[in-house]
């Protein structure tokens, strides 16, 4: 009771009584949502992610599996439960026409792992592994025999090959074979939608990020140690290394960027990729190092406040040590979000309906508004992840505004 004045001092407290701020947004959300929800059940209807992963051959069976016949294909419809390879009778001169491989691909149990030199080597190898290079009509024992055997069997000779884990495919272990058949594979994504190619970017590079992961994360937490002892210095070196670590990467990308650019050996259209997309960085992150740059000289007189504000992190970490845990389970949240949207994704690009060629075989024609709801997929993974990101926020805001308030 301040006596005279006629007033008295309350303490505060956080509202009880809180109300959404974003009904609006909240519905829209939820609405998106129900379109993405209806996008993902079709997705898994229509598609054939397993089409995608396992491979299959160019009569439309699925290898590692069995199969349902298609109209008009005479050998599709077969067991290849134990035939888990795609083998291509062309792998050494694999083209591209019309987004398709120009090449047979047959199921097979083993990858020829030695150059097979004749049609004698090939039902040799037959024989002995029980792996068959010819098209499925075809006996092994007229190999040798029927006088269409070089047009049913691979070209010869066919050089060795090998598997690669999670990539069921018999890839060419011959330098110059490799090299054809992987720039095909390559040309192929990159005539594909944009979703796929930036999803096999993320693949190809997936260990450089998660050990940019771990570093970022081993970072972070000597700077929350670093919040409960040395605040004053620990600011300006702070600071210091943010503006050198970032004259540093836009350094190296612009050297990157140079010396790829200057490459002879630079002929894959993923590496001329490479070299656009290095200009692109390297030019963000310049324009963010100036930017940077612009607000450290702007506000260098602020420096004081800061300090302070690290000051009352340091104490309301101790406090309350579980908000430590809260990007973790974040993490965990996007983890599974994401593995959902890459399976929907993948779907998506597998749906379509199987029609036989005059020539016996199977092609899969994309379903009409697929490249739509492929934007809509988009546009959920932003949004979506964002909305958890938000999500960890405010309960962290929350936790500290309470904290802080409350003495």
């Amino acid at each position: 009771d301040s006596g005279d004045c006629g007033f008295e001092l309350q303490e505060w407290r956080p509202a009880v009584y809180r109300e959404c701020t974003d009904t609006l947004w909240l519905l829209l959300f939820c609405l998106f949502w129900a379109g993405l929800m209806f996008i993902s059940g079709y997705a898994v209807v229509a598609g054939a992610a397993g089409r995608l992963v396992l491979g299959y051959d160019s009569f439309g069976n699925i290898c590692g599996r069995k199969n349902t016949p298609v109209k008009g294909a005479n050998l599709s419809g077969l067991d290849m439960t134990n035939k888990k390879y795609v083998f291509f009778l062309n792998s050494c001169s694999v083209e591209i026409q019309s987004l398709k491989i120009s090449s047979l691909s047959l199921c097979v149990s083993s990858c020829p792992q030695q150059q097979l030199n004749s049609l004698e080597d090939l039902q040799s190898f037959a024989r002995n592994n029980g792996s068959f290079l010819c098209v499925y009509n075809l006996n092994v024992s007229s190999y040798t025999l029927n006088p269409r055997a070089a047009q049913l069997c691979p070209t010869l000779p066919v050089p060795p090959s090998k598997s690669f884990p999670l990539f069921n495919r018999c890839v060419p272990q011959n330098p110059e074979c490799y090299s054809k058949y992987a720039s095909v594979l390559i040309s192929m994504v990159n005539e594909m939608d944009v979703f796929h190619r930036i999803l096999s970017g993320i693949l190809a590079g997936r260990d450089t990020v998660i050990g940019l992961s771990i570093l970022a994360l081993a970072f972070s937490l000597i700077l929350v140690l670093a919040f409960r002892f040395i605040q004053t210095l620990f600011i300006h070196i702070l600071i210091a290394l943010v503006v050198f670590g970032m004259l540093f990467v836009s350094g190296v990308l612009w050297w990157l960027h140079y010396d790829y650019r200057n490459d002879p050996s630079t002929e894959l259209e993923t590496e001329k990729e490479n070299v656009k997309f290095l200009l692109g960085y390297a030019i963000f992150s310049t324009i963010v190092t100036v930017v940077l740059l612009s607000l450290v000289f702007v506000l260098r007189k602020r420096l004081q406040f800061a300090v302070q504000l690290f000051r009352i992190v340091g104490k309301i970490t101790g406090r309350i040590p579980f908000l430590l845990f809260q990007p973790l389970w974040t993490f965990l949240i996007l983890i599974v979000f994401w593995v959902f949207w890459v399976a929907v994704l993948l779907s998506l690009g597998t749906a379509g309906t199987a029609q036989s060629t005059s020539g016996g075989q199977v092609e899969y024609r994309a379903v009409s508004g697929i490249c739509y709801m492929a934007w809509y997929h988009f546009v959920g993974l932003i949004w979506t992840s964002e909305f958890i990101l938000a999500c960890q926020q405010m309960v962290i805001a929350g936790a500290v505004v309470t904290c802080y308030f409350s003495r």
